[in-house]
Order: structure tokens, then C-alpha cells, then sequence
């Protein structure tokens, strides 16, 4: 019995040893496996991309990061910006859908919270080829044939304002490159204003075979990289040919958040004149059905052929449904209802850190084609914290101002990022006073609501630009009035300067960073929320709680106090 409780005690002994000397060599960083190398994998599972690698021989979770690189043009800024992280215990993930290029960061942490490897090499998604490319969504194989009007869908290219679609009855003599096919070509089109396409194949039904690709193109029809690689499309033609839109949430960011006044995207029909789009509280009692919601919140037609901007505010919180479906020239419908989207808006009673006042260039969008409901284009997607986006489209100085009490207020926001007077600013209507009234009538209700206001300063604008792409004149004066109006946020307490980044040589707002002439496009998004993380000190954030160490951090900071390590 004694030999027993021996063995008993010796093993408790050996067995606390061994963890104990495996957590210390752990915690300080004996156990490393830094020469491993790690084989990446990217598999397509549907619309998902899954990356996996070889495990590490060692017990341990996975830590991933998901960045984009930054601008290369505010100085002291990291080279990467970090969009998300995960933690998983397999070695595979599903890495977040992107509508810009990303990368990811894998590193492994012990049993006992150690980081025992971290891999620093870059590993870049693969959706977003060099030279550029669009990659397919949808794949029509033997197992999944396509109707004789399929859709036709791709991630997009940043920055394009439209794509060409070709149609082929054999691969292109050349794969990639950007010249059209001369000997094979079916069909091809550039009148798509988004990442994907309805083609009408029935009149090459007799062909043996039919082959699609697609390409980039700049506001000129210029292109930006290659064509895609020609995929061939299996066809059944008995059937059923897709009679109703489809919701673009293709390249959504993950977590995806409609700012306050919402954006609705879809793909569209085939020759379809105009859409109607549908909002509700609640799901559709049936899919794809053919009659309208009676208890729908908003109802409203749509002239663009791929988006409708939402104009009213949806800061109530719950999910909200929406759809959309195809009317032809007298408002009949055609075919059905999409499959139903939907969206939470989450609880802001409690009060907000951050709050984003403005217009269009706040709201989101760019590169002619791209709403808010493209987050790329939204410099808050670039923030190094929450903020919840108030902004809305077409607004002057003037009527930014008018809402505040009712979309501002509600929010009990501690810090109003303000950025508004573009469209005052290309306006004859408005002179520098006016916007300079209208921001200050701003500042005093911030103040008198204890909100510290921030003020970002006004961009230039191109009126060469704007003319060709909206054709509307901009006031001769802007200039001037720019520099009355951002002499003015200069003098407030708080407001950050973002105007000196965005001059071209000829002192208009640079087409390298703006496609339209009014408003920033992804690179210049990104300037935006990076000069504005370079002045965090300005804000007044809530205290965060915390717990105060760790129980990794409290045994390790006592072993440092024994000089054990």
C-alpha cells in the first residue's frame, strides 16, 4: 500500500513538473518552432474560399490575421491595416469575403497561451491575381450546367468603373491579355456596371461549345489588367431560365454593417427597364413569390439598374428584409421577387463613441459604379475603431445641418467626425459664408449636446472630372471659397487636415484618387481613415474595462520578481 501511494505522489509530482515546466517554457519562449514552414492552401467551397495548412507538431490554436496594405502615403503609418482575427483550432479557415486585396498572418499558440510559431510572410489571397483579373464566382461544370440565360458573376477589380463580358465558341488564341478574341467571338459587351452579368445565350444554342471571360475597364474603357481566364459553360437548355435579380453580396465585407441611410446593391435582369425594391421588418412569408408585402416599410422604384439608396434614416434597431424584382417600361413586373437580403442595425440607445456626419463622400461610394453598400469605398472600413456612419448622399452643408437633431441626436454619439460642403462647395447657390454658417451652426449643437465635434477639412474637387461624369458645371469660385471655409475648420479646436493629400499639379483633386472628380476612390478612402487614426488623441473614447492581468501574465510577472527567469 505504501508503494502505492508512493507511485501515486511520484507520478502527481512528475506529471505537475511537466506541466508546469512545459508552461514555462511556453510562457517564455523555449518552445518555438520558427524554422517550420507552412504550405498554404486556398480551396473554393461555393462563394466561400477556405485556406488550410499542415498542422504544427505541437498541441495549439491558430491565431489569423486578415489585413490590407495601407495607403504607402501618410508617413508613420504600418504598411498593413488589420481588418479582423480569428482563433481556430483546426488547421483551416474560412477567410473573410473581400472586395480588396487581402492577406493573412497565421501564428500558433501553445496549450497554455504561449505563441510557440508565427509565420511573418504576407500570404495573399488569391482572388486578386497580378497581373489584374477578375476571377470567377460561378462555375458552370458538367455537374452544374447553366440555363440558357445564365448569370454570369466575378469579384470584382478595384477601382474599375465597369467590366466587358466576351462570349467565345472556343477558347481565346490567347489566354489573358487585353485584346478581344478575333477568330472565336460570339458576343461581347461593356455596358455592366457591376460584378456580374445575365447573358442571353440562346442565340448560339447550336454552338458546341461556349466559353466566357471578362475584363476590367477604367471610366474610358480602358483596361485595367487582363481579361479573366475562359471558362467553358455547360449548358442544359430545358432549364429553367432565372426570371428575377440576384443579391449582390458577393464581396461584401465580413460583418458587413449598412451605415444608417442603407444602400440596397443586386445583379439584374437581362433587359430589364427598371426595379422595385421592398423593405420589411420581417422575412417573406414565401421566396421568390410575384405579390408585394402589405406590411412592407418601404416600397420604392429604382431607375439604376444595380443599386437604390435608401432615403431615410434606419437607425432602429432589429433585422430588417429586403428584395428586389424587375419591371419593364409600364411598371409591370417581370417574373419574381429575388431571394430576400436582409441587414441588422444594431441598438444605439445606449450612446456611441463615434459617430460619421456628412455627405456622399462620408456616406461611401466610388469609382462611378460603387455605392456605400461597398465598403471598400468607406473610409470608415479603415478606421482603427467603431463608428457608426449617419451620413447620407447628395446632402449640402445646409442639409447635413437641418438633420442633426434627428439623426445625430438620437446616438448620444461623444465624438462627430464632420465632413460636408463638397456639393455646396461646386454649387453657384452657396457661398463660402453660407457653408461657413452652416458648420458652425453644427459646432454650437455639439456643444450644446456635449458631442466634441471634429472637423476634417474640405478636398479639392475636379471640375473636369465632375463635368464629364455628371454632366453639371462647377461653380468657378471654389476655389476661393475652399480655402475661406477650410480656413475656418483650421481654427477650430478640434479638426483634422486632410485637403493637402489630394492636389494634383494643377491644384484639382488628383484623378489618381478620384475617378469622378468629387469623390475619393479606394486609395483615397484609405488616406481619409488613416490621417484620421493618426490623431486618435483627439477623441474622447468611453474607458474601456478590464480585468487587469491575465493569469499568463500574473505567474510570469511573479517569476520575474524571484528572478526565476
Amino acid at each position: 500500500m505504501k508503494n502505492f501511494v508512493t507511485f501515486i505522489l511520484s507520478s502527481i509530482l512528475i506529471t505537475f513538473f511537466a506541466v508546469f515546466g512545459t508552461y514555462i517554457a511556453e510562457i517564455t519562449n523555449l518552445i518555438q518552432f520558427s524554422e517550420q514552414s507552412l504550405e498554404v492552401k486556398f480551396e473554393e467551397n461555393g462563394e466561400d474560399l477556405i485556406m488550410t495548412w499542415q498542422p504544427i507538431p505541437y498541441p495549439c490554436k491558430y491565431k489569423i490575421e486578415t489585413v490590407s496594405r495601407t495607403s504607402g502615403t501618410i508617413s508613420g503609418v504600418p504598411e498593413y491595416h488589420l481588418q479582423s482575427f480569428a482563433r481556430v483550432e483546426g488547421t483551416s479557415f474560412k477567410v473573410p469575403r473581400t472586395a480588396i486585396p487581402n492577406y493573412y498572418f497565421i501564428s500558433a499558440v501553445g496549450i497554455f497561451g504561449g505563441k510557440i510559431f508565427e509565420y511573418e510572410k504576407p500570404i495573399a489571397n488569391p482572388n486578386f491575381p497580378s497581373p489584374v483579373a477578375p476571377v470567377s464566382i460561378f462555375k458552370y461544370t458538367e455537374e452544374n450546367k447553366a440555363s440558357l440565360m445564365p448569370f454570369l458573376v466575378w469579384h470584382t477589380v478595384p477601382d474599375a468603373v465597369c467590366y466587358e463580358v466576351e462570349i467565345l465558341s472556343s477558347p481565346p488564341q490567347i489566354e489573358g491579355g487585353i485584346e478581344p478574341s478575333k477568330k472565336n467571338q460570339l458576343m461581347i459587351t461593356h455596358s455592366i456596371f457591376t460584378n456580374g452579368y445575365q447573358v442571353d445565350l440562346r442565340p448560339f444554342k447550336d454552338e458546341k461549345e461556349i466559353y466566357w471571360r471578362v475584363r476590367a475597364l477604367n471610366l474610358h474603357l480602358k483596361p485595367v489588367g487582363e481579361f479573366s481566364r475562359a471558362e467553358r459553360i455547360f449548358i442544359d437548355e430545358n432549364k429553367p431560365l432565372p426570371n428575377c435579380p440576384l443579391i449582390n453580396n458577393f464581396d461584401k465585407e465580413e460583418n458587413f454593417q449598412q451605415p444608417v441611410y442603407p444602400v440596397y446593391d443586386w445583379i439584374p435582369l437581362n433587359k430589364a427597364d427598371k426595379y422595385e425594391i421592398e423593405l420589411s421588418d420581417h422575412p417573406p412569408a414565401v421566396e421568390f413569390d410575384t405579390e408585394p408585402d402589405p406590411e412592407s416599410l418601404w416600397r420604392q422604384i429604382a431607375t439604376d439598374s444595380s443599386s437604390r439608396y435608401d432615403e431615410y434614416g434606419r437607425p432602429y434597431a432589429g433585422i430588417y428584409y429586403w428584395r428586389v424584382r424587375a419591371l419593364d417600361e409600364k411598371n409591370n413586373p417581370v417574373g419574381t421577387w429575388s431571394h430576400s437580403g436582409k441587414f441588422t442595425m444594431p441598438d444605439y440607445t445606449g450612446g456611441v463613441d463615434v459617430a460619421i456626419f456628412g455627405d456622399s463622400i462620408s456616406h461611401g461610394g466610388g469609382a462611378v459604379s460603387y455605392s456605400p453598400a461597398s465598403l471598400e469605398y468607406s473610409y470608415a472600413n479603415y478606421l482603427d475603431f467603431p463608428a457608426v456612419n449617419i451620413s447620407r448622399s447628395g446632402d449640402t452643408s445646409k442639409t447635413t445641418a437641418e438633420r442633426f437633431e434627428k439623426d445625430v441626436l438620437p446616438l448620444k454619439p461623444k465624438n462627430l467626425i464632420i465632413l460636408t460642403g463638397s456639393n455646396s462647395l461646386r454649387s453657384t447657390l452657396f457661398t463660402a459664408d453660407d457653408i461657413i454658417s452652416d458648420l458652425s451652426k453644427i459646432e454650437r449643437l455639439c456643444r450644446r449636446n456635449n458631442i466634441r465635434p471634429i472637423f476634417l477639412t474640405l478636398m479639392p474637387i475636379n471640375p473636369k472630372g465632375i463635368f464629364y461624369v455628371f454632366h453639371t458645371p462647377t461653380d468657378p469660385n471654389w476655389k476661393d471659397k475652399l480655402k475661406r471655409v477650410n480656413r475656418f475648420i483650421r481654427e477650430q479646436q478640434y479638426y483634422i487636415d486632410i485637403e493637402p493629400y489630394f492636389y494634383d499639379i494643377y491644384g484639382d483633386l488628383s484623378e489618381d484618387l478620384s475617378t469622378d472628380g468629387l469623390h475619393p476612390d479606394i486609395r483615397g478612402k484609405m488616406i481619409i481613415g488613416e490621417e484620421i487614426n493618426k490623431h486618435k488623441d483627439l477623441f474622447a473614447f468611453s474607458e474601456k474595462k478590464t480585468d487587469g492581468e491575465n493569469f499568463p501574465d500574473k505567474i510570469l510577472n511573479l517569476l520575474r520578481k524571484l528572478k526565476v527567469i
